[in-house]
């Protein structure tokens, strides 16, 4: 399974290396924001920004935003995984959507390492390596739109969110980031909406729409503190 997501998520590096070519940046610029950066969403809301003409204060604040998520991630990884030494920075940088999911999507212990590990050294070494291929082949692709790989963010990203909208709540808090980042584009600079979105969410779960009835919503995929099968029952 790591490997099938890591040859998948892999090739769409190839639609990062040549939008980031087509909005201005070159190959090393390109190539150095995912070995550093390494986040997909955070790296194509920042060459979104900048080809839409946006300031580099926007494309980072939008780029960083998106890249809170990894920080959840990794307490969840910490506690699956516990890291020590060099592994624990390794395992940072690796820790993505998808080495998160086929992780956490395992039930023994030694295949959530697997998983992880596997999915998320694999998709560092291909994204980086079609990430080159497609900064060098840009110009020999042309225009990125006529070969839909401006679309294959956007479609790997609803993949991943689809399935976590578990409940009306839930739902009705992607409607309304949609519907708030659909009425701002027109009006704020390039980046901005992004914060907007996050701005109603925030808002939205400050008055009470947190989780479903049930429950169930945008709730992590494991429990961040599971039982300590040491203690005693009183515990």
């Amino acid at each position: 399974m790591g490997v099938s997501i890591a040859v998948a998520t892999g090739l769409y590096g190839v639609s990062f290396g040549a939008l980031s070519v087509a909005s201005g940046l070159d190959v090393w610029q390109t190539q150095l924001l995912s070995l550093l950066l390494f986040s997909g969403g955070s790296q194509f809301a920042f060459i979104g920004v900048i080809a839409g003409g946006g300031t580099p204060v926007a494309a980072a604040s939008a780029a960083a935003l998106l890249g809170i998520r990894n920080a959840v991630y990794g307490m969840q990884m910490n506690v699956l995984l516990r890291p020590t030494g060099w592994r624990r920075l390794a395992a940072a940088h690796v820790t993505i959507d998808e080495s998160l999911a086929t992780s956490t999507g395992q039930t023994d212990p030694l295949e959530q390492k697997r998983g992880f590990w596997v999915a998320g050294v694999g998709i560092f070494v291909l994204w980086n390596l079609f990430t080159l291929v497609g900064a060098l082949a840009g110009d020999a692709l042309g225009d990125p739109k006529q070969w839909g790989l401006d679309g294959a963010a956007v479609a790997a990203f609803l993949a991943l969110l689809w399935p976590r909208l578990r409940s009306r709540e839930a739902g009705a808090i992607a409607a309304a980031c949609a519907l708030a980042t659909v009425l701002a584009v027109p009006f704020v600079p390039p980046g901005v909406p992004i914060l907007v979105a996050a701005v109603v969410a925030a808002l939205i779960g400050w008055f009470g729409y947190r989780s479903g009835p049930d429950g169930e919503g945008l709730e992590p995929d494991v429990d961040p503190y599971p039982a300590d099968p040491h203690r005693g029952a009183a515990s």
